[in-house]
Order: C-alpha cells, then structure tokens, then sequence
C-alpha cells in the first residue's frame, strides 16, 4: 500500500515538473538591454491565425505566472493527505499481520475454546430391536417355522437419528437374548401382528426388564409402535381383552393433542409442525385394534401408568388413543407408525411430504436423545459382533406392498 502510494505521489510531481517545464518555454525570456537603449518597436504585422495563437498563449502564459491555479491550490491539498494517510496505513500494518499469521499457541488456543461433550452422555449409543415372528411377506421370503424379522424401515429409523441397532431375536434362547439385552441402551417394540404365544411372553418380558433397569437407576428408554402400543396396552391393564376394533387400515391421519407436551416425545418439534400435525395427514396408521379414550380412562392401571398425548380418527369417525407416555418412566407408545413417513413405500397411503418427513426425523430423534442418557457402556467386541450390519436385508419391494426390506433370521443364524 505505501508503495503504491508513493508511486502516485512521484507521479504527480513528475506530471507538475513537466508541465512547469512546458510552460516556461513558452513564456519570453527577459532582454539584456534597459528600457532606454531599446529599440522602437516594429510596426505589428498583419494579423493572422498563426500569431492570433502566438498572442493568446503569451497571454496566457503572462496570466499563469502571475496567479496560482487551482491545480496549485490542490497540490497545497492532497499531498499531506497521502502524507498522513501513509502514516495511518504505516501503523495499522503490524496489527493486520499479526491477525493474518496463526501461530501454532493461536491455533491451540483456537481448537480450545471447542465444547466438551458431556461425559454423562453416551454418544455411541445401541438400540434392541425386537424381530417379529414370519419373514414379513407371508411366507414368500422363508416360510420357515423359526423365522422372524426386522422391517429395514425400523433399523433406517434408529440410524437416522445416530444410533446403532442389535436385533433381539425373539426366539433366541433366552440367556443368549438376555446378554444381547445387556448391549443396548434401549429398546424398540415394532408393528405386527403376533399378540399371544411366545412372542408376547417375550415382550413382557423385556418390559419388564425395562422397569427394572430404571428402577436402578439406568436411563433406559422404550419405543413401543403399533403391536407394541397394542401389547403395552394389555400388559399393563393385565386385561387381555381391553383392546376395540377400528378401521385404520393404510389411513393417514392428524393427532389431536389432550395434553401438555413438555418433557414428551412431541416437545422438540418446532411450532408449525405441531400446528400441522392437528390439521394436516402426517402420521401414518395401519392398525385393526386399538382403545378408546373412554375404556383407556376407566382403566386405573392404565390411567397411573400412562398418560394420553393424542388421539386420532379412524375411517369410521371412532376416537382412539394414538399416542401415550409413562408418568415415571422413558417409555414411548405410539399407535402409529412414525418410522413409514421416510423409509417405505408398499402402501398407497404413506404421508411423503417434507412435514411427514420431519415428524419422522424429530420423533427419531427423541427416542435416541433418550438412548444416550444411558449408564450401558457395553465392551466393544461383543457390540460389533452383534450388530445389525452381521446380517443382510432382503429386498421384497417388488410386490408393491407391506415392507420394502426386512431382515430375516433362523434359529441359527441367531447364535452368532
């Protein structure tokens, strides 16, 4: 910067000093002799163009040397300008070096200032989910009698929120689903149709266990979507019988609210989309039973446990329960299927909108945020030996119904 601006300040001067230079050749030189011993002047010649110039740049010369012009008064002007401005940029230079250049202390005290993770929380953590009896497509896939599944959908769901899944085969010995249950930070119920037989009594079981892990102190959560909203409902109102038909089948829906949603799955989603929810279809349902309100409040095992979030309409305009939480516990059940939104496409009338696609991520989310509040901090080894990446989907899409991808197991296959 300065030494452009000394190049403008020599260029001016050496622009004034030709121009200086010109003009002195034009003014006439003064005579040696005295005024007395001049001669008389001669008489003027004709006038003509030539010397009508001549005279006028005399003149004018005459007038330039007498008064200053106002490129003098301005050279007066701005060159102490540049003068001062040079000393200004003179000393801002150290100070704008000095933030360019990062020393090695600078960067250090740079990657410093970066948040500490809270070390209460678990920022790897694993969700069980628990496989259902069939392969998922009525027997095309594995009609095997020992075979189970695990809709993708599902697994997709727990990834997206920055978890990693360990499938529960239900029919597992019970020792070898009892350690896989000692990797995870929470587990995940899912939809179906099974509710009776070893199945439920499995189900149970893990509920059970879940209580249990709370109660002593562990964080650790539980999703309970469709069947498992259906088999939560009987096992805690220890009535088998408390469920009522409805007419939700491939139905999108709204949620209605019944309650505050602080400290519950809803909380984190922005006001707009909680808006929509209550006047849009965003949730998808896909259920034959579920309960009323009614039947749900004259339960007091049910009322003391849970509390209703939602409630939603079926195509016959029945009222039922589609959203519950525990009054002490991080236990979740949903009627509908907040996993579908974004991960599967069988069915004609699964919400794919940008909002359907939120509720989807959001409720994810809650669900994993649970997960890492988590004591478990499993050995590593056996959590890799036991993912979900052990096993292979099988895609069966292609009949244009029920799940895209499922992975399936055999009692074998389980024994890893």
């Amino acid at each position: 910067m300065i030494t452009l601006l000394l190049a403008i300040v020599h260029s001016h001067f050496s622009h004034v000093k030709t121009q200086n230079t010109t003009n002195h050749r034009f003014r006439t030189p003064p005579s040696p002799m005295t005024p007395s011993h001049q001669p008389p002047p001669p008489p003027p010649p004709p006038s003509s163009p030539v010397s009508t110039a001549s005279k006028h740049i005399t003149t004018s010369n005459s007038a330039s040397t007498s008064s200053p012009t106002p490129s003098d008064v301005w050279n007066y002007v701005w060159i102490p300008f540049l003068i001062s401005l040079c000393k200004e940029v003179s000393s801002a230079k150290p100070s704008s070096e000095s933030t360019n250049v990062l020393t090695s202390d600078s960067v250090s005290r740079l990657s410093s200032t970066c948040p500490t993770t809270d070390s209460k929380l678990n920022f790897r953590p694993i969700i069980g989910i628990l496989s259902h009896p069939g392969d998922g497509a009525s027997g095309r896939l594995n009609n095997a009698a020992n075979a189970s599944y695990i809709a993708a959908s599902y697994v997709k769901f727990v990834e997206s929120a920055g978890a990693r899944v360990i499938p529960l085969i239900y029919n597992e010995a019970p020792e070898i689903l009892q350690s896989k249950l000692n990797l995870v930070n929470g587990v995940l119920f899912t939809g179906g149709w099974a509710k009776s037989g070893l199945y439920a009594e499995v189900v149970e079981g893990i509920f059970k266990q879940v209580l249990k892990k709370n109660d002593e102190g562990d964080h650790f959560p539980l999703l309970a979507i469709c069947l498992g909203f259906e088999l939560l409902t009987m096992i805690v109102s220890k009535n088998n019988k408390i469920l009522e038909q409805f007419s939700a089948s491939d139905q999108a829906s709204t949620l209605q609210f019944m309650t505050n949603i602080e400290g519950t799955v809803f909380q984190r989603f922005p006001a707009d989309l909680l808006a929509k929810l209550s006047t849009d279809c965003l949730v998808m349902q896909n259920h034959k039973y579920g309960i009323s309100p009614e039947t749900f409040q004259e339960n007091t095992k049910l009322c003391n446990f849970f509390k209703i979030l939602t409630t939603s309409i079926d195509q016959d305009n029945k009222v039922y329960v589609s959203t519950v939480q525990s009054q002490r516990y991080p236990i979740t059940a949903v009627q509908w299927h907040p996993e579908k939104n974004a991960f599967e496409w069988g069915l004609s009338m699964i919400p794919h909108s940008d909002d359907a696609v939120q509720v989807t991520q959001h409720v994810a989310n809650f669900f994993v945020s649970e997960a890492r509040k988590s004591l478990n901090r499993p050995p590593v080894r056996k959590v890799l030996d036991n993912l979900i990446y052990n096993y292979s989907p099988t895609y069966c899409g292609k009949a244009g119904k029920g799940y895209d991808e499922v992975y399936i197991f055999t009692e074998n296959l389980a024994r890893i």
